[in-house]
C-alpha cells in the first residue's frame, strides 16, 4: 500500500524549512516549521513538519510544549529520547537568549529585575521550586541557588542552609524567589509565614532580606512591593 504523504527533501525547495530559513531568514518561517528543523526527520510515516504540527497542537503551542518534561515527550509517538533532548535544548537556549536580551549587567534594582531574571525558568513549572538570590551591597547578583522543589512550608525551608551559602559567598542581601504552578501569585498563609521566618533568622547575621518574589502564569507578587516584609532595625 503506497503512502499519500511525501518527505520532505521531495516538496519543492521553496517550502522546505531549511532552505526557506537560509533564503528568506529565520523570522519568515512559523513556529511549526522552525521546530521540524530542530526535529530534522519524522518517524518514517510522518515528516518533521507533521510532528511540529502535532506537539504544536497537541500542547496548545509552545510555551505548552516548553512546559512539558523531556520524559513525557519521550511517549509521543515518533519523538525519542534524542528528538526530545533537542526540543528541550532549543528551547532552554531561547529563554537563555531572552535573559540576555533585556539584561545589560547583572544588579536587581527591583522587583520587575528578579522577576525578569527567573520568570521564564519558573513560570509554567509543574511543581513549586524555591530559590534564593545573593546579592552585594551594590545589589549586584552573586548567585543563584536551588533550595528545594516541592510545596512550600516551614518544615522544608531551612534559613540555616540560606544563610551558610550568604556567608560562604559574602553576600549582604537576598532575594526569595517561588512560583505558583496555578498561575496565581497571590501568596498563602505558608508562604507569609516562610517568609517572616526566614527574615527574623536572617537578621541575626546581618543577612538583609529584599524580597520574597512568587512568580505566576504571566504575573508576579513582591513582598516588598506591597510592605509585606519585616522592617528593618
Amino acid at each position: 500500500m503506497g503512502n499519500y504523504t511525501s518527505k520532505i527533501p521531495d516538496w519543492p525547495e521553496d517550502e522546505r524549512p531549511r532552505e526557506r530559513l537560509m533564503k528568506h531568514g529565520a523570522d519568515a518561517l512559523s513556529e511549526a516549521e522552525l521546530l521540524a528543523i530542530i526535529l530534522r526527520t519524522g518517524d518514517g510515516r510522518d515528516t518533521a513538519m507533521d510532528l511540529a504540527r502535532q506537539l504544536i497542537s497537541q500542547f496548545d503551542g509552545l510555551r505548552g510544549l516548553d512546559g512539558q518534561p523531556a520524559a513525557a515527550l519521550c511517549q509521543i509517538k515518533g519523538i525519542g529520547m534524542a528528538k526530545a533532548a533537542q526540543i528541550k535544548a532549543a528551547l532552554e537556549l531561547a529563554k537563555r537568549l531572552a535573559q540576555q536580551k533585556w539584561r545589560v549587567h547583572d544588579r536587581i534594582q527591583c522587583s520587575e529585575d528578579a522577576y525578569k531574571l527567573l520568570h521564564l525558568r519558573m513560570r509554567d513549572l509543574g511543581r513549586e521550586e524555591f530559590r534564593v538570590l545573593y546579592l552585594t551591597i551594590r545589589n549586584d547578583l552573586i548567585s543563584e541557588k536551588i533550595l528545594f522543589q516541592g510545596s512550600l512550608s516551614e518544615s522544608v525551608v531551612s534559613p540555616r542552609e540560606i544563610i551558610l551559602t550568604g556567608i560562604q559567598q559574602s553576600a549582604a542581601s537576598i532575594i526569595l524567589m517561588h512560583n505558583h504552578p496555578s498561575g496565581d501569585p497571590t501568596p498563602s498563609p505558608e508562604d507569609k509565614s516562610v517568609t517572616q521566618k526566614i527574615a527574623a533568622a536572617c537578621r541575626y547575621v546581618d543577612l538583609n532580606v529584599l524580597d520574597h518574589i512568587i512568580i505566576g502564569r504571566d504575573n508576579y507578587f513582591s513582598f516588598s512591593d506591597q510592605g509585606l516584609l519585616p522592617a528593618r532595625e
